[in-house]
């Protein structure tokens, strides 16, 4: 059997960690094996989360006071389980009872999380495709309107490239506009 991992999260330095310490320590987790971050949750960068992961080896366990410590949303801490389990690590979820990826039940109960995600994304591509359908149906196209020959940038471009007074780079930085952009203003 491998390591108890724990991972403890608060999203402030007001809040009290120590709850969630003691309840990973009582579940077999050795103090130097608790990894906590002081971050809000919404936050990609935890650097106690990826210290945690990168301890973690095949046949270890993660543990957690809930659910909520871990993930940022649903779809995010379905990824984190499932790259998890990839690893033969499995999960626990100390206040929400049937999750426990060590057992039939708690791992039926995350697939059953995880069928949910999926569900989801697939609804929101459905929606995003309808409604562009919708949109073009009405005579709308999507990206960014086409610049005019006569446009005041165009133009201001191909006189001061005429000039030979300014470098690329200068011209680009003068009008803010990229590279890409001034050689496509040139060939208008």
């Amino acid at each position: 059997m491998g390591k108890l991992i724990g991972y403890a999260r608060v999203s402030t330095s007001d809040q009290d960690v120590q709850l969630q310490l003691d309840a990973l320590e009582k579940a077999g987790c050795l103090k130097s094996q608790i990894f906590v971050d002081h971050i809000s949750g919404a936050k990609a960068e935890r650097p106690g989360l990826q210290k945690c992961l990168a301890a973690l080896q095949t046949g270890d366990t993660l543990i957690v006071w809930r659910l909520d410590r871990l993930g940022r949303s649903m779809p995010h801490l379905v990824a984190l389980i499932e790259e998890l389990k990839e690893r033969n690590v499995a999960f626990r979820s100390l206040c929400d009872g049937a999750i426990d990826t060590t057992t039939a039940s708690g791992e039926l109960i995350f697939n059953i999380f995880s069928s949910l995600s999926q569900f989801e994304r697939r609804l929101i591509q459905e929606r995003t495709r309808a409604g562009l359908e919708a949109a073009r149906a009405r005579g709308r196209k999507g990206g960014r309107k086409k610049i005019a020959q006569d446009d005041p940038r165009v133009l201001t471009a191909k006189r001061m490239h005429k000039d030979h007074g300014m470098s690329i780079d200068n011209i680009c930085k003068t009008l803010k506009i990229s590279r890409a952009s001034f050689y496509r203003y040139i060939a208008m």
